[in-house]
């Protein structure tokens, strides 16, 4: 169709620019960060500030934000608010960053945003006093006209990494500021220390705010209470609580309840809140499984739904991105499988972890009687695994977001999810 023709021609646009000069990028960059929020800055004064005039709830951490922005966005929509959200990473199609009430932009809209974005663009790259926007930077615009277009009262914001300098930091102020948890991610960029990790996190509390967090560490707790403190800045921790699931559904109901919404759309919400890739199961005889689970905190929590399911087998389906602390996530769940098939995801902006070092570093982690095998091509490690599961066995695809929605397709191509703009 001609529709998503113009979308795949606005998109490789977008991505494309990755291959042009610039005074420096927010993911590899780190020398002088600031300048990415002013070049955000002065791309927005460019297009006409459509960022201004939200109700933003803006959420980091480093696990469980993407479900707890969905929970919101699904609170919201069933207590009758024109609510808009962004996220990232998507899963299958780039339209699902940006959604409004049940369903993602469509594909003719984010053509025609971008076509019309594209000389404002052009004179960022040619006059910007800190470069031309990212592509993220660009989908985050987009976002923002899209949700003025569709007169949005409530915007959902998901940080993109960390969130003194993401970009969606740019939002002046928010009703609600949140971190879910803190956990060794991204150290590269965000320092070595849960502290600094959790310092660059806060970033995203502002003067005027409701501030609300999950995390339990004592140290982090602390420094988060004395920066709403300097801030005058209202603080509420959620209980502890059993388990992810909990602590994600606390977070979104209290938040929820803090601004208003009734308790039955907050069950309601909850109720329909789901996301691709999260411990999704996408087929039985045998089980399958989708996780995204790519740090030691979201694999914990992928051990901890995993106990929820009884199988005969368990056959891993891992790849695992260069940047991450491979031993953390491996060491919790190369003992768990009784057959392992490493891997990598093919997306060309990331590089993978070489299937063959990854085989090198389970090896003291496999279970007695366990085997292990590397493939170059994760479909063929699927269907080797398709072959020789039987019933009640699992397959379970982890490590990695890219691997974890590459292989969805298989299930939920893009050319549905353009069409019905829902990813189930």
């Amino acid at each position: 169709m001609r529709t998503f023709a113009r979308y795949r021609e606005a998109l490789d646009f977008i991505e494309g620019l990755a291959n042009m000069p610039t005074d420096g990028d927010y993911l590899v960059n780190r020398h002088n960060p600031s300048i990415y929020l002013k070049r955000m800055e002065y791309f927005l004064d460019l297009i006409g500030n459509p960022e201004k005039n939200f109700k933003y709830i803006h959420i980091a951490g480093t696990a469980g934000k993407g479900t707890v922005t969905n929970m919101l966005h699904e609170i919201l929509f069933a207590s009758g608010k024109k609510v808009g959200s962004f996220s990232s990473p998507p899963v299958v199609s780039a339209i699902e960053r940006i959604k409004v009430n049940e369903f993602y932009i469509s594909p003719g809209g984010f053509a025609d945003i971008v076509n019309d974005l594209k000389p404002q663009i052009d004179k960022a790259y040619d006059e910007g006093p800190f470069g031309g926007p990212s592509a993220f930077e660009i989908f985050l615009a987009i976002a923002f006209i899209y949700f003025r277009q569709q007169k949005c009262e409530w915007v959902v914001l998901e940080v993109g990494l960390g969130g003194r300098y993401d970009a969606t930091n740019i939002i002046s102020a928010p009703k609600i500021t949140a971190i879910t948890s803190i956990d060794f991610d991204h150290t590269e960029l965000l320092g070595k220390t849960l502290k600094k990790i959790g310092y660059d996190k806060a970033g995203v509390i502002k003067r005027g705010t409701n501030f609300f967090t999950a995390e339990q560490k004592p140290a982090l707790v602390k420094m988060f209470k004395n920066i709403c403190n300097e801030l005058g800045v209202s603080f509420h921790q959620i209980p502890r609580q059993s388990d992810h699931h909990g602590y994600n559904k606390e977070m979104a109901s209290a938040i929820a309840g803090k601004i208003g919404i009734e308790q039955k759309f907050i069950k309601t919400g909850l109720a329909k809140s789901r996301l691709p890739c999260r411990f999704e199961v996408v087929s039985t005889k045998p089980l399958i499984v989708l996780d995204g689970a790519h740090n030691r905190s979201k694999i914990r929590a992928t051990l901890a739904d995993l106990k929820k399911y009884r199988f005969r087998k368990l056959f891993l389906i891992i790849g695992i991105a260069e940047s991450k602390d491979h031993v953390s996530i491996l060491k919790y769940i190369i003992p768990e499988a009784d057959r392992v098939l490493i891997t990598r995801f093919q997306n060309k902006e990331r590089k993978c972890a070489h299937p063959k070092e990854l085989a090198e570093r389970s090896k003291r982690f496999l279970k007695k009687g366990a085997t292990m095998r590397t493939f170059l091509d994760p479909f063929m490690a699927m269907r080797e695994a398709r072959k020789i599961a039987r019933a009640g066995d699992m397959i379970l695809v982890t490590g990695s977001f890219f691997l974890a929605g590459e292989m969805r397709r298989y299930w939920h191509p893009e050319e549905k999810i353009l069409k019905l703009r829902k990813s189930f």
